[in-house]
């Protein structure tokens, strides 16, 4: 990959990861509940999560779920399911105060990646990454060695001042209503996400 190609790219997955999603809004709402320290198993989940869809990516499997409309048709529904049920759970919770949550690791972690796995907006990005920025007359595992260092660490700052965000609101509003609303916008927006998620599951499966 050339210096210039290299630079497009980052400049793609800075805009790619910063703008507000699914992870985004985990995030916040980890570090909201569980404070920084025990939220970072959240972060963990995405990078891994990135780690296994870039590498798919690579290998071809995400260009061979695109080309069978079946198997994207019930990914995408899945994924719509999950994050309304994730944004209904976090709705009717939002008026319980917060509390340290002793939540093992392992439950931030898989929610994190289950939350990363399902998310459209990943799929969508690996497939332009890997569509627009890999050379073609280049071996592809060659390019891997700059393309994952470049994204994981991107995601890695990002994600982690989603969270640093969190525990910072979490701290601010313990105990005050903005907290109750700041939690259920977050909430509404996995609703929203999954609503999305699943209209556009439905259109997909029209064609």
């Amino acid at each position: 990959m050339s210096w210039e190609g290299w630079t497009i790219f980052a400049l793609f997955w800075v805009v790619f990861v910063t703008t507000p999603g699914p992870n985004a809004v985990n995030c916040m709402t980890n570090g909201m509940t569980f404070g920084f320290r025990r939220s970072l198993w959240g972060v963990l989940a995405i990078l891994c999560q990135s780690i296994l869809f870039q590498l798919l990516s690579a290998a071809g499997v995400a260009a061979l779920i695109v080309a069978s409309p079946e198997v994207f048709y019930w990914f995408k529904l899945g994924g719509a399911g999950v994050l309304i049920w994730l944004g209904v759970r976090g709705w009717l919770a939002a008026k319980r105060p917060v509390v340290a949550v002793e939540r093992p690791a392992g439950s931030i972690f898989w929610r994190g990646f289950a939350i990363a796995t399902v998310n459209a907006k990943s799929v969508a990005g690996y497939l332009a990454a890997f569509t627009q920025f890999v050379q073609p007359d280049v071996p592809i595992w060659s390019q891997m060695w700059v393309i994952m260092p470049t994204a994981l660490t991107i995601t890695a700052l990002s994600y982690l001042a989603y969270t640093g965000l969190g525990a910072a609101l979490g701290r601010a509003a313990i105990g005050m209503v903005f907290n109750t609303w700041l939690r259920r916008a977050l909430a509404a927006c996995f609703i929203v996400y999954g609503c999305l998620l699943g209209a556009s599951a439905t259109d997909f499966g029209r064609v």
